[in-house]
């Protein structure tokens, strides 16, 4: 029988050692001000992040285009699920603007999955792209996108617009699937990061996974193996935290320790740089990997 993740057993009790610093401070203010004036979204602040009191003080954020609505309903992820919003097809510009203003050398950019685009939403990634190197020439951009379903053209729509680095994030192990990414598939991921790779080879790629749902160790590193074997250079290892009573419960804490040694041994795969730990997400630190 298919092992399950919702039960009856006792929830672990969340250490007191993880803890993220509160959304506060000056900068924080300015950053929410400037992204609301703009009428712009954030991964940090759709997706419950619990590094957005850090990160915004540090006047970084990760923006989210294609609106703040999810076509597809992953049971681990906070952002907003239903009827898509309509494409603002001058979000790029904006998005620019709010990189300019925050005085960004490195960006990252985020979406919601649109599965109600023929292109996935690929060509507002590549505007994107094009509008912040427009506006900030030098400005290094990172992008985080979906799979795409599959679509090989709407990757290369992407990659032509050469973003410093492409990042799809495989999540969890294949076992977990069905019931952590609704609507993806393991085998399609890792396709779409290999054949992203296989366009540029000198754009690094990136992949990540969240930890605590119920996987083990072995496979973990089977997962790992497989994103090296297909050409992945950077990869970032999280604790899961459940964003409320209607997600997908917390089956593990993972021990500091544990993340550290997942980390060495990323490295000994062959990684490029690895980011581990129990508050790591796609976007923490992202600059330092290159």
């Amino acid at each position: 029988m298919e092992e399950v993740l919702i039960s009856i057993a006792s929830r672990p009790e969340r250490p007191s050692w993880l803890r993220a610093p509160a959304p506060a401070g000056e900068n924080y203010r300015e950053l929410k001000q400037l992204v609301t004036s703009l009428n712009l979204h954030t991964v940090c602040e759709s997706a419950a992040c619990p590094n957005v009191g850090e990160c915004w003080n540090r006047k970084t954020a990760t923006f989210m285009i294609l609106g703040n609505v999810c076509t597809r309903r992953c049971g681990f992820c906070a952002v907003q699920k239903g009827a898509p919003l309509e494409v603002d097809y001058d979000e790029p510009r904006r998005v620019a603007e709010a990189c300019a203003a925050l005085g960004l050398r490195y960006a990252v950019i985020t979406s919601v999955n649109r599965d109600d685009q023929k292109d996935g939403g690929a060509g507002l990634f590549a505007s994107t792209i094009r509008a912040i190197r427009e506006r900030i020439p030098g400005c290094r951009v990172e992008v985080l996108v979906p799979d795409f379903q599959g679509s090989q053209a709407a990757m290369e729509t992407v990659i032509e617009a050469e973003p410093d680095v492409l990042n799809h994030n495989i999540e969890t192990v294949p076992r977990l699937y069905r019931q952590v990414r609704l609507g993806a598939r393991y085998e399609r991921s890792l396709e779409m990061l290999e054949y992203a790779k296989s366009l540029r080879p000198n754009i690094p790629t990136k992949s990540g996974l969240m930890l605590g749902l119920g996987e083990n160790i072995d496979e973990v590193l089977g997962v790992m193996r497989d994103l090296q074997g297909h050409g992945v250079d950077i990869l970032t290892l999280g604790q899961y935290l459940r964003p409320s009573p209607k997600h997908l419960p917390i089956l593990r804490y993972v021990p500091v320790a544990e993340f550290n040694e997942l980390r060495l041994e990323g490295l000994r795969m062959g990684f490029a740089h690895v980011e581990a730990g129990p508050l790591v997400r796609s976007s923490y630190h992202a600059d330092g990997a290159l």
